[in-house]
């Protein structure tokens, strides 16, 4: 709602001692429309801040801008000026930016609200786009629909800079592909590395929660995301066959996290091979007959992301003590396809292991050894006859 300019709130400040945001600022006005006396509150943790939230909304309100939209989350704010955050697009234009509004802010950073949106946030975004490998054009786009509502917060005097501006995405996304050029570089050098990184992300972990090793060796052996190994329920798993049946993963949207569809939004089929089959039994036995519980949770039963496995073990700091200081948690799946393919999976069952929409993708974990070029030229050879002649060709006469 657009209030009258120049609109005058009321407001007040409530001390309340017992609380952990002793402060609460609170502003009062009338809705213009339904006459009703309509307010908003926040807790905060000093009275400088409270007259500081007291401040925005009053200039939010100098602006004509209604209070309950100043302080609402990005998605519902952009759902709000959409209209004018899009003027003058043309139709090939505004699709694409209404997908990357749809399918990319809204899950990242819809929950938040808007005042509190930064420069670091759009940048984590952005970082999980790229490696979620969405394309170029895909993160332009979800950023330029970004910039547009955020810029129309800076108009509406809801923030005072426009914190989508962000730069530098382009050399990380070139970085990136260069890294996808060459995945088995990325990947570690053998089942000892594996288990001395599990046991030393444990270690390093509160409470040594040995659950953090066994997302990471799961991860690791069967090639998936940390979102898909989040999303594994007890129904998914037979251990008839020892397979696993990837049906969803977990990842961020409004309200906190949710679970979805595979990024290639079909269910695919991965083998549990016998060094974690132990492993899931021993998980499957602790989540009970429950089909649907999760086989793989924190300490406290939450759902795990990529930044909470990050948090939880001190990622960065191991793997840095370890001397994998690039390693990601991404680059668990790039271990298990590049361990899969050097023990002699076929590419296109490699490929419906792994999901990939392109054979293009796969033959990038396939090892670049020259010697097993030139067998494959010499096994030609061979079963050609190798019938060559020296000053070339010869037309057989008739």
């Amino acid at each position: 709602m657009v209030l009258p300019v120049g609109i005058t709130l009321a407001s007040d400040v409530e001390h309340r001692p017992d609380r952990r945001m002793p402060y609460r600022a609170r502003v009062r006005w009338i809705d213009p429309v339904s006459k009703r006396r309509l307010s908003k509150s926040e807790s905060v943790a000093t009275p400088e801040a409270a007259a500081a939230w007291i401040e925005a909304m009053e200039k939010a309100a100098r602006g004509g801008v209604d209070p309950l939209a100043a302080t609402s989350a990005l998605s519902e704010y952009g759902d709000r000026v959409m209209e004018l955050a899009v003027r003058g697009l043309e139709a090939k234009t505004l699709d694409p930016y209404l997908a990357g509004w749809r399918k990319r802010v809204v899950p990242t950073l819809g929950h938040l609200p808007v005042r509190l949106i930064t420069n670091g946030a759009v940048d984590r975004a952005v970082h999980g786009w790229i490696a979620d490998e969405c394309s170029r054009s895909t993160i332009k786009n979800s950023l330029a629909i970004l910039v547009r509502v955020m810029e129309q917060a800076v108009r509406d005097g809801i923030i005072d800079r426009n914190p989508a501006r962000v730069t530098g995405w382009q050399r990380e996304f070139q970085r990136a592909e260069d890294e996808l050029d060459d995945p088995r570089s990325l990947a570690l050098p053998s089942w000892q590395a594996l288990v001395g990184l599990a046991e030393a992300l444990v270690a390093r972990s509160a409470d040594q929660f040995a659950g953090w090793g066994d997302v990471v060796v799961f991860a690791a052996c069967t090639a998936a995301r940390i979102g898909e190994v989040s999303g594994v329920r007890v129904r998914d798993i037979d251990t008839d066959t020892w397979v696993w049946t990837v049906r969803r993963q977990t990842t961020p949207s409004p309200g906190g996290l949710a679970d979805k569809g595979t990024k290639g939004k079909r269910a695919r089929k991965v083998p549990l091979i016998g060094k974690v089959q132990d492993l899931v039994s021993a998980r499957l036995t602790a989540v009970g007959s429950d089909p649907d519980a999760r086989l793989f949770t924190g300490p406290r039963g939450g759902r795990i992301t990529t930044a909470v496995l990050r948090d939880a073990t001190h990622w960065d700091e191991v793997v840095t003590r370890l001397g994998y200081e690039h390693f990601r948690r991404h680059d668990l799946r790039h271990t298990g396809l590049t361990w899969m393919a050097d023990a002699g999976v076929p590419v296109h069952v490699l490929r419906k292991i792994a999901g990939h929409g392109s054979l293009s993708t796969t033959q990038r974990y396939l090892h670049p050894d020259l010697r097993s070029i030139t067998d494959a030229g010499d096994a030609l050879s061979a079963h050609l006859g190798d019938e060559r002649s020296p000053s070339g060709p010869h037309l057989r006469a008739v």
